[in-house]
């Protein structure tokens, strides 16, 4: 195993955290002032980390491609964040939420990271308040829990519906406070477009000022990639158009192994694709389900009449509607975790029973809610014998409160009122569970090179627990690098600063150069977005929802055909010395295509269904996902070796001696 024990934690699973904080080397308030760290994305991960490091004493240097940290994609995060603080008093703690995680990834993800994330995670909460994250209150002052799929208790933390957006402020402000003092420099519109390594060691990054095109040369003693998830690997997803697997790539070239690219999640409550023109999809946060009953036609003539504009959903009386989680889950109902929900919506519409033109699409209703809270209220404020229509206005107030913004922006984009009409939603690509590997320090395979938040695999396994996207960014970044980067920093106390005036900066230098001028040279005939949205298709077509062995192989052969075909025949108009965004969309798909035909090779190699991976070859008689714990107990992490096709595979086995491994079962 080697290096994939190097550092695993010691004693009973609640104290390996402790522990381990207790072994590792420390670097001295005096030495962190000559220590410099660069952290390439400025997301909650990368924007707290770096707030962190700085505030430690450490010399931080921030790079993202937007032209403000408070642009990160982070700010999609809208429903919410979980920490095991029980203030519902409902049975929650801290073993619990490493369980639900632990079971929510299909029993695929580490069980030690695990249960140092849920440990932490009440802290970031204290932390987050104290910034001033306007968390939602109840009547009495305290902090309010919503739930969230794939848990029975209430322990997500929200701020209406723009949580992401509240707690990115409290991490950019935590940052403001550090670029003030001089401790953090930041390089906003920089795209980090490799690694540079120095006797083995990450010494630094070649950076594009996109601005101008000028390519120039950061060093430092530790780099931090913070730049987030894969998923516009399927082209149209929930990420911003800019998300990119470019920083993450590039350091698996350079030696970092990659795990568990076949781990991606389908986020069940997306608005439907509505044509080719699209660019990207938008996400409904999965916070609604705690109060949108999900639900197809019973018979599909209704849905047929749906489908033609024949019948509208309100003319459905409750007995011909099919709320098939509820159905099929009784247990957990809406409330399944996201790979649950979209393979059951995708069954329903593959059936014949979807509501949108294209039969791709479910209700999300709000209408038992709206009158639910209706009554509630009605009875609070002591009205007597209220109509229809006034428990209806009072269920609607209450609902908006909640949700309000989320509601407005589906109208803005579907032109449908929510309130009167139930949403139509279907599954999309979402978030990446795998990602970079690394060790318990969140160090990865390149000494000096760390990877934090989604840009690794470490703790969700393979389906990621809604609001725990959030909850895994902040915990690296305030409460994890920050401790374990000096355990690698403590050797470079007297290594001083390092200069970019050597043959490896000039090498990275110029085989980045290299590539630029390429991309520009090759003078084809075919736009980016061309080879984007065909690597797009093969990926959602053969590697989505459902895999089978036959199209994965058909799947690596066109991305490889497509890959040559692209660096033959791409057209990139303009110079690499100037502002060029067709260039820095190039680079990016270049990555893509690559990392493409990576994600179907460990998806072919993975014979058994689990989380958010299903082998069609590998299901229950009911449908539901067959693991094989015998035979894929592990972490699949891949080592480059010159092109996907040759990576070679790693597999860190995954020991449970804290936990039962069963069937995972929401029924």
């Amino acid at each position: 195993m080697g290096i994939f024990e190097s550092n695993a934690p010691k004693g009973p699973l609640a104290e390996k955290w402790v522990n381990h904080k207790n072994d590792i080397n420390l670097v001295n308030p005096a030495n962190k002032r000559n220590i410099d760290v660069i952290v390439v994305g400025t997301g909650l991960a990368g924007g707290s980390a770096a707030a962190t490091l700085a505030e430690l004493g450490y010399n931080v240097k921030t790079f993202c491609y937007q032209d403000s940290p408070r642009r990160a994609h982070s700010i999609a995060a809208q429903g919410g964040i979980n920490a095991a603080k029980n203030y519902q008093g409902d049975g929650d703690s801290v073993y619990r939420l490493f369980y639900d995680t632990i079971k929510g990834g299909d029993y695929r993800s580490r069980e030690s990271n695990v249960y140092r994330l849920a440990e932490v995670s009440g802290n970031i909460i204290d932390q987050c308040v104290a910034q001033g994250v306007p968390f939602a209150r109840e009547y009495g002052g305290l902090l309010d829990n919503r739930s969230f799929g794939g848990v029975l208790v209430s322990r997500t933390f929200y701020a209406k519906g723009q949580t992401g957006q509240q707690l990115l402020l409290g991490a950019y402000s935590a940052m403001n406070r550090q670029i003030n003092r001089g401790k953090i420099q930041t390089f906003n519109r920089h795209e980090m477009l490799d690694v540079v390594k120095v006797d083995g060691k990450a010494r630094g990054i070649i950076a594009r000022d996109l601005v101008t095109g000028k390519l120039e040369r950061h060093s430092a003693h530790a780099v931090v990639i913070a730049s987030g998830g894969y998923g516009n690997v399927f082209f149209l997803s929930t990420n911003a158009m800019g998300s990119n697997v470019t920083a993450s790539w590039k350091i698996h070239k350079k030696g970092a192994y990659f795990a568990n690219p076949c781990f991606t999640q389908i986020h069940p409550t997306c608005i439907p694709v509505s044509g080719d023109h699209q660019s990207k999809l938008t996400l409904m946060s999965e916070s609604l389900r705690n109060d949108g009953r999900i639900w197809v036609p019973k018979k599909k003539e209704d849905a047929e009449a749906i489908r033609a504009g024949k019948k509208k959903p309100t003319e459905l009386s409750e007995e011909e509607r099919d709320y098939y989680l509820e159905r099929r889950y009784p247990a957990f109902g809406n409330l399944v975790p996201r790979d649950v929900a979209s393979r059951a919506a995708k069954e329903r519409c593959d059936a014949g029973f979807g509501v949108n033109k294209t039969g791709e699409a479910v209700y999300l209703d709000f209408s038992s809610a709206i009158m639910r809270y209706g009554k509630e209220e009605a009875t609070t404020r002591k009205l007597d014998n209220p109509s229809d229509n006034d428990i209806k206005k009072l269920g609607k107030e209450v609902v908006e409160a909640k949700y309000g913004n989320l509601f407005q922006m589906y109208e803005k984009i579907v032109d449908q009122n929510p309130y009167e009409t139930p949403m139509m939603i279907y599954p999309a690509v979402h978030y990446t569970m795998g990602g970079v590997w690394v060790d318990y320090n969140l160090q990865t395979t390149i000494p000096g090179c760390f990877a934090i938040g989604e840009a690794n695999f470490s703790d969700h396994g393979a389906n990621r627990l809604g609001a725990s996207a959030l909850m895994q960014g902040l915990a690296d970044g305030y409460f994890v690098l920050p401790y374990t980067i000096g355990n690698t920093l403590s050797e470079d106390i007297r290594t001083g600063t390092i200069p970019t005036d050597t043959p490896e900066f000039e090498a990275a230098e110029n085989e980045v150069r290299a590539q630029l001028e390429k991309l520009v040279n090759t003078n084809g005939t075919k736009s980016v977005d061309h080879f984007h949205k065909i690597l797009g298709k093969i990926m959602w077509n053969k590697v989505g929802m459902a895999r089978n062995a036959t199209g994965l192989k058909e799947a690596i052969s066109e991305i490889q055909a497509l890959r040559e075909e692209f660096w033959k025949d791409v057209r990139v108009p303009g110079t690499a010395n100037e502002m060029n965004a067709e260039l820095e969309k190039a680079g990016r798909v270049a990555d893509f295509l690559e990392l493409g035909e990576l994600f179907a090779k460990d998806a072919l190699h993975r014979e058994e269904s689990c989380g958010g991976h299903f082998r069609e070859e590998h299901q229950t008689e009911e449908g539901e996902a067959l693991r094989d714990d015998e035979n894929f107990m592990y972490v699949a992490a891949w080592e480059y070796t010159g092109k996907p096709a040759d990576a070679i595979l790693h597999k860190e086995e995954l020991d449970y001696e804290d936990i039962e491994v069963k069937t995972r079962s929401y029924k």
